[in-house]
């Protein structure tokens, strides 16, 4: 074959796509047992941040009877609907263990067996392995700890007292959805996030940043607080301070994107959610927070991000940054390392599903240019 993608996803469909339309055989693998399966394993709320017209994979857009924000079982339904469309080969229940360059090509090592092609694109995905910090007696506490991962509705958590650690996305939205239900919520905040609505006079907030984002790094900052300052206001009379950097610093320092609000807001307005300090450390059936109070819910649900995990796919051939990114995604090569591709790894502000589709259209154009397969079988 021409080329393997690793991971059934947004990302990896994207690419085989944007491969096979480039003149490419190519098989698509995932150890799960369908496409997008990290979908499946959200929760039960969750739509689409990014709106629809910005959300759909090259050449597909998605249906309008979606909606504007797509829900989790819709935006499912639509990638199972592009492999089909698409034709892809994706071959399911197969998982990839490790990747070789054997002279100018690669060799994947898989529960299929050696599979040799011209180029690899990894597209395992960004939100790939749940991460729980390792405080001082988390082993030892003895109430109940999941990570966001783990959590589908507030009727299957069965919890009435729940702290959420973490501002973030996930962590709000959750939040959000528990003191829905008339679960008492306290969300630990380490630092403040940049809250943003999710539109703005019916106006998606991806569309304004988007026209946004060309600008140097500090004007963007001074545009989008404008615009939170109008929309959301002061907080810090509900727990949340001022955040310390400006949106588009914060996710180019720390790669952190502001949290779209779908509800958090007004319910810390309305007293049912509220802020305390960072977690520390656990004692007990106690939760230390970094002020020096403890409290002592009945669940910690920690939405404190993911890793990558791509250490055991390629952790030998130095693509991997300290923060566990590969070096490279997109178009982007390593000397020596030709036809090994990245998608799905950034982290923009404008959109990762958006971005992913850019993406996957530069891989084709970079393998077109440079690969004798593609320059076989791709019409004159």
């Amino acid at each position: 074959m021409d080329a393997v993608v690793i991971g059934a996803g947004p990302a990896g469909l994207a690419a085989a796509a944007e491969l096979q339309k480039a003149g490419l055989s190519v098989i698509v693998l995932d150890r799960a047992d369908q496409v997008g399966s990290s979908w499946a394993g959200h929760y039960d709320r969750l739509h689409l941040h990014t709106s629809r017209a910005m959300s759909s994979l090259p050449g597909r857009p998605m249906p309008r009877r979606y909606g504007r924000w797509v829900a989790r079982d819709d935006f499912r339904a639509y990638l199972a609907e592009y492999a089909d469309a698409e034709k892809l080969d994706v071959r399911l229940g197969v998982t990839a263990n490790s990747l070789n360059r054997t002279g100018d090509r690669w060799t994947v090592d898989s529960s299929l067996g050696a599979l040799i092609a011209d180029v690899v694109v990894v597209a395992t995905g960004y939100n790939h392995t749940a991460k729980i910090p390792d405080w001082p007696g988390l082993a030892g506490f003895s109430g109940r700890v999941i990570h966001s991962a783990e959590y589908r509705n507030p009727a299957d958590l069965a919890a009435r007292d729940v702290l959420v650690v973490g501002p973030g996305n996930s962590g709000a939205e959750i939040a959000a959805d528990l003191a829905g239900a008339g679960v008492r919520v306290a969300v630990a905040v380490r630092t403040a996030p940049n809250l943003v609505r999710r539109q703005v006079l019916g106006v998606p907030t991806q569309s304004l940043t988007v026209s946004t984002a060309p600008l140097p790094t500090k004007i963007a900052d001074r545009v989008a607080r404008g615009m939170q300052i109008l929309t959301v206001g002061d907080l810090s009379r509900y727990g949340l301070q001022k955040p310390p950097r400006g949106i588009f610093s914060q996710q180019a320092d720390d790669d952190v994107t502001p949290t779209i609000d779908v509800g958090f807001i007004d319910a810390l307005k309305a007293g049912t959610i509220t802020v305390v300090a960072a977690v520390e450390s656990f004692s007990g059936d106690a939760v230390r927070l970094a002020d020096g109070t403890t409290v002592s819910p009945e669940l910690v649900l920690v939405a404190t991000g993911f890793q990558r995990g791509l250490e055991k796919l390629v952790g030998d051939l130095g693509v991997i940054a300290p923060g566990g990114r590969p070096l490279i995604n997109a178009d982007e090569q390593l000397p020596g390392l030709e036809g090994l591709f990245f998608l799905g790894y950034s982290n923009p502000i404008t959109g990762n599903i958006r971005q992913v589709a850019i993406d996957a259209k530069k891989i084709a154009r970079k393998v077109a240019a440079a690969s004798p397969a593609a320059q076989r079988r791709t019409p004159v």
